[in-house]
């Protein structure tokens, strides 16, 4: 009981400094988990682990665990791989697709072969597993590098597109493998059991997603078990497809998902949403526990070859994928250059190691020098995740910023909120040529934003769903505007971290409002005490959003003196089209910049002042 207790608590301090450090939380997930498991003998009185996974989750308990966890990670994998995003993403990203996963497929296996001397079956599967990177570990590098819009989503849509292909390609080589008689392959009996995995995985997959389209499209069930439910019928797809024909289960959850992803759905996002509580969940479990199962022998055994051969999948074989899918492309030297350096593998790749390690290991049709050989595969596997998660993660802002591809500071705006304020202010912003999102979850606000030709992100600002889902790449500054003065603030919570506090700013509440003794912070809009119903009455007043030039600081100073008390300033454009929001932060006023401001309807500038 303590030890799962411990792992629960560990894990989540896992994630929290995951998110303190900016960096994926595989990395901590599998540090704590070797530290708390092999390294902790070093200092226990009797040599023993602190946490073991065997002995929390003893034979074939462990490996149904670790094989449920697995299946809906890769259900989680599939939901994220829409067909219609394939067609419209670059010729690159679909070539990294198909040469780069060739290009480390094959070259991981013949390096492998050739420097470790696995044998050919064991060196495939490896060739298979190093494929998956996965949004788990490139979204948050690219939130805390920030490169270009060209680099960026190349990277985004490399990682989202490429977990669950990778997580199916490794699957099939693994049922061929296991298909396969003591090691005689490409015998008639294991090409049959090959085909018989792939089409009880596709059709018992398929019908489980078409299931849940039809008693989620058809109303059969309460809204409030529809998450449960599909989260049910996710365990059941992959038993009743691991009954009929044994390894096919891995098969059937990710062909389900993809499926139900490129399902017309009103419900979708509910249960992207619930998918990934629940994987945050497993993953926070299964990386620790499956971490501490290593032992100080298997990480003794890796040896400089296996540096070399890790060396090999990162300095040669990364590159390599990255210069033959790029051929032709408008990438530039140092984007292709800082595209091949960002290939870190992730969650998907840890875990289904894990399964086939356990598989092989606990299998008694498993020869004796295979199973030698899958002792090694998990800490080379885990080897390769850690390496490029650290090496790749911590340096890549230097990187990009060497190679000049980091993205210069993005002037954008993200509203939260698509009411009368922010479609207001978003149409000027608009029109003065910077990029605006607005996010709501009303569906009114989202259709009448969405007939003023505005881009809305229909859906929770508080997910981490924007962050897979939105290119933020083109995003600065973010204003909360919405009703809600407890939504507004957990806003500027979620983006701080993002942004920086200096670039999250909010509307204030009714208390502050209505009482003059309380001081505004510094990040409150338009240093006024003008709350949502105030601000939307002044604006519905003002059909025209005024603005005056000025030439120097002092000219700005003057004009605040002297009209200070009958407008509302909202924001300054620079000469250079750098846009300021008007806060509790000093502003700073140049030759040409201009001030945006909202007058009283009373308020008549005269014309010299609106040049």
């Amino acid at each position: 009981m303590i030890e799962l207790a411990s792992i629960l608590v560990l894990g989540v301090f896992a994630q929290w400094l995951a998110w303190k450090i900016k960096q994926p939380a595989i990395l901590p997930l599998i540090l704590i988990g070797l530290v708390v498991g092999p390294f902790s003998t070093f200092f226990t009185p009797e040599g023993s682990k602190l946490i073991d996974g065997d002995q929390i989750f003893s034979g074939d308990l462990l490996f149904s665990f670790v094989s449920l966890s697995v299946g809906v990670i890769l259900f989680e994998g599939g939901l994220t791989l829409n067909l219609k995003e394939v067609r419209t993403v670059a010729s690159t990203v679909r070539n990294l697709l198909i040469v780069g996963v060739l290009i480390t497929f094959v070259g991981g296996t013949i390096a492998a072969v050739a420097i470790l001397d696995l044998s050919l079956s064991m060196a495939l599967l490896f060739g298979g597993l190093i494929i998956v990177s996965g949004p788990t570990v490139v979204l948050p590098i690219l939130r805390n590098v920030r490169p270009n819009a060209k680099v960026n989503t190349i990277l985004k849509w490399e990682g989202i597109l490429i977990d669950p292909l990778g997580a199916l390609i490794a699957v099939l080589v693994y049922e061929f493998i296991k298909s396969s008689s003591n090691g005689e392959y490409y015998t008639v009996e294991a090409l049959k059991d090959f085909f018989t995995t792939i089409s009880v995985g596709f059709f018992i997959g398929g019908f489980g997603a078409v299931l849940i389209w039809y008693i989620i499209s058809k109303n059969k069930i309460p809204d409030y078990l529809r998450n449960v439910i599909t989260l049910g019928t996710v365990i059941l797809v992959f038993s009743v497809s691991d009954l009929l024909q044994k390894e096919a289960g891995l098969l059937a959850t990710t062909i389900m998902g993809i499926v139900l992803a490129n399902m017309k759905l009103d419900d979708f996002k509910k249960i992207l949403s619930f998918k990934e509580d629940i994987s945050l969940i497993l993953v926070t479990l299964l990386f620790i526990l499956l971490s501490s199962r290593i032992d100080i022998a298997q990480i003794e055994q890796l040896g400089t070859r296996s540096l070399l051969l890790f060396a090999v999948v990162i300095f040669i074989l990364r590159p390599l994928g990255v210069w033959l899918s790029s051929i032709g492309s408008t990438l530039r030297w140092q984007e292709k250059l800082f595209v091949a350096w960002i290939g870190p593998r992730g969650i998907v790749a840890a875990a289904v190691a894990s399964l086939f390690s356990l598989d092989l290991l606990s299998s008694d049709t498993t020869s004796a020098a295979l199973k030698s050989e899958a002792e090694l595969l998990l800490p080379l596997v885990f080897l390769v995740i850690v390496g490029t998660v650290v090496i790749q993660g911590t340096s890549a802002k230097y990187v990009g910023k060497w190679l000049g591809v980091l993205r210069k500071e993005p002037q954008g705006v993200l509203f939260v909120g698509a009411n009368e304020i922010a479609k207001k202010l978003a149409l000027f912003l608009k029109k003065e040529g910077f990029y605006v999102l607005l996010a709501d979850t009303a569906k009114h606000n989202v259709n009448e934003a969405r007939k003023l030709n505005l881009q809305v992100y229909e859906g929770n600002i508080l997910s981490e769903e924007i962050f897979e889902e939105v290119d933020l790449s083109q995003i600065g500054k973010m204003m909360a505007v919405t009703s809600n003065s407890g939504i507004n603030s957990l806003a500027l919570s979620w983006f701080d971290n993002e942004l920086g506090m200096e670039n999250t700013y909010r509307i204030v509440s009714k208390e502050e409002a209505e009482n003059e003794n309380l001081p505004l912070p510094k990040n409150v809009l338009f240093k006024s005490r003008l709350d949502y119903l105030s601000l939307n009455h002044l604006l519905r007043q003002n059909s025209e959003i005024s603005e005056v030039k000025f030439y120097g600081e002092s000219e700005y100073e003057e004009f605040l003196e002297e009209k200070g008390k009958t407008i509302i300033p909202l924001f300054i454009i620079t000469s250079e089209k750098k846009l300021h929001i008007i806060s509790g932060y000093p502003e700073e006023v140049g030759k040409d910049d201009r001030l945006i401001f909202l007058k009283n309807k009373n308020y008549n500038m005269s014309s010299n002042e609106n040049e």
